[in-house]
């Protein structure tokens, strides 16, 4: 072997925590690396469409997700999105319970894990601990409704604006999109924003890059109305 070659030898874990799952394309542009990897934690808040959608993506592709502490997370609203439902589940607990220990124990075997922390704040020590077992699970971690120290990046989405169908009559009409304003964080990285449209395409809501050529306009007639669910 030539002297100035070298074998790296990766292990398994190493190469799992290196795959990024299938989220919506607009959000894994925004995410360090460029999509969200297994191994990693990312904290997700705001607007649920944007929680929904990678939940939807993942199962939709095969991938198993697990809800701890979102009791209130629509699952009509995922399943609108084109989620399996039959890939997800949910633990919302007695009181008392520990949801990030429960979101640990589920780390080994699952793709994705999403807890809600309840307006809490994990301890660095808590957090290390349980970040080094997404990694060497190689599943990601998804906080949400708390802090968690050490998140490798952050996404938070505030509703911007609606988009209407025409009215049918006066003073009624149905919201056939929305608009999110979508602002990103990497550790070690600057911040960045970005439009996100929340659309009705193919038969399913969809998250869309604001002003992209796939967008229906709303005047169109295969516009469909878009269920407040994804927000709420």
């Amino acid at each position: 072997m030539p002297q100035n070659q070298q074998t790296v030898t990766v292990s398994a874990s190493e190469q799992r925590t290196r795959e990024l799952l299938p989220i919506p394309e607009v959000l894994a542009e925004l995410l360090p690396g460029g999509g969200l990897a297994r191994g990693s934690v990312v904290s997700v808040d705001g607007a649920r469409s944007m929680l929904l959608s990678m939940i939807a993506a993942i199962t939709a592709a095969g991938g198993y997700v697990a809800v701890v502490g979102q009791p209130h997370l629509s699952l009509h609203a995922a399943a609108e999105m084109g989620a399996d439902l039959s890939r997800i589940a949910t633990v919302d607990g007695a009181p008392g319970y520990d949801p990030v220990e429960v979101a640990a124990v589920l780390l080994d075997g699952l793709d994705l894990v999403v807890v809600g922390l309840g307006g809490v704040s994990v301890p660095p020590s808590r957090s290390r601990a349980v970040m080094a077992r997404a990694r060497a699970k190689g599943a990601a971690l998804v906080v949400t409704d708390g802090r968690w120290s050490g998140v490798q990046a952050s996404l938070t989405a505030q509703v911007a604006d609606y988009r209407h169908l025409p009215f049918r009559h006066l003073g009624h009409g149905r919201i056939a999109g929305m608009s999110l304003s979508v602002e990103a964080r990497g550790r070690g990285t600057r911040g960045s924003h970005a439009r996100v449209d929340v659309v009705h395409l193919d038969d399913r809501v969809q998250l869309v890059a604001a002003g992209s050529s796939t967008t229906t306009p709303v005047d169109s007639p295969a516009v469909q109305p878009v269920s407040l669910s994804v927000v709420n």
